[in-house]
């Protein structure tokens, strides 16, 4: 293993990723309807400020901004003909933050789901997944990215359509899905079921896992589903800081940097090895969590019960896999955000 992630693996029991882009590109002026990855051009000083605000948080990794910058989303903006350009940009900050860290951190080139449905349900085809992706990952790879990072999918032919991409890159890769269907993807799959679907892959990630989602608790219900199945390749967590609210005109969300230290140890305990934040995380968020993995030793694999009282209820009665779960509502002390 060469690659900057593997490397980190092979010496390290947990590694912390970034937060939410988003959230805190919001904070830092952009508005709803704006695409984020055109400030890669237009105000790079904010991007070089967000990637700086994760490793200066203590993070090991952290993800470009480059989400939603492929071919069918940027066609929304006009940009369809900037893919490679905005990507390569995203990695090239990234890149100059990475290597006036003072230490190992990994530049991961971030690839959001394509905005639209696949075939048969929808028009997108198989080729055509596999040439956005590839476009996407060409221009991470040509900016300095260490490796890409597909997040927030809900398909399984989608997913493996970025992997495909990736090969044809030549990168290594990370890849989640988000569950938040009562325990499943929108598309259906479950925790299990993406376990299989990872294994079957010709080309293997370096890890994988889950993002964004409900809420921390059922992203850790979702964890545990992946650790019971007994994957072969570290496993992602990356929650959202508590659960969205409207207030005053913006989406906040409300959990406390406290609460998601409880994630991050809950999230290592449960089986997770690469942890992070997604919607409403803040450096203040992930300051917290480091500290928490940091200082916190290792325990038993937390009962759902656990989950329920630390971080609140969960969002749905089961995790998707057709067993009974507790009953544990959302409450607790998620309220406290």
């Amino acid at each position: 293993m060469t690659d900057a992630l593997s490397r980190l693996l092979e010496t390290r029991d947990w590694l912390l990723t970034d937060g939410a882009t988003g959230t805190n590109l919001f904070n830092m002026g952009l508005t709803a309807g704006d695409a984020p990855e055109m400030w890669n051009v237009d105000h790079p000083e904010r991007i070089r400020a967000l990637y700086q605000g994760w490793v200066d948080a203590g993070s090991d990794l952290f993800l470009t901004n480059s989400f939603g910058a492929n071919a069918s989303r940027l066609k929304l903006h006009g940009a369809q003909g900037r893919v490679r350009e905005l990507n390569r940009i995203a990695a090239e900050i990234g890149r100059e933050v990475a290597d006036k860290a003072g230490r190992p951190v990994v530049v991961a080139g971030d690839v959001g789901p394509t905005g639209e449905i696949m075939s048969p349900m929808g028009t997108l085809t198989h080729e055509s997944a596999v040439e956005m992706f590839h476009e996407q990952a060409e221009g991470l790879k040509e900016g300095g990215a260490d490796v890409l990072w597909v997040e927030t999918i809900s398909a399984a032919e989608e997913f493996r359509a970025a992997a495909e991409a990736f090969a044809l890159a030549g990168m290594p890769w990370c890849g989640t899905m988000s569950f938040d269907t009562a325990g499943r993807t929108m598309m259906g799959l479950t925790s299990a079921e993406m376990v299989k679907m990872v294994g079957k892959l010709p080309s293997q990630p370096l890890a994988f896992g889950a993002n964004c989602g409900v809420g921390a608790s059922d992203l850790l219900r979702t964890v545990l589903g992946f650790a019971a199945a007994g994957p072969e390749r570290p496993i992602i967590a990356k929650g959202n800081a508590g659960i969205p609210r409207y207030h005053d005109g913006h989406i906040h969300y409300d959990g406390t940097p406290e609460l998601m230290g409880e994630y991050a140890v809950l999230a290592r305990d449960a089986g997770a090895t690469i942890i992070g934040g997604c919607c409403g995380t803040r450096p203040d968020h992930l300051k917290v969590m480091r500290e928490a993995l940091e200082t916190r030793p290792r325990g038993d694999r937390p009962a759902l019960e656990v989950i329920a009282e630390r971080l609140g209820g969960f969002s749905s009665a089961s995790d998707g896999t057709g067993e009974d779960q507790p009953s544990a509502r959302r409450g607790g002390r998620r309220g406290r955000g």
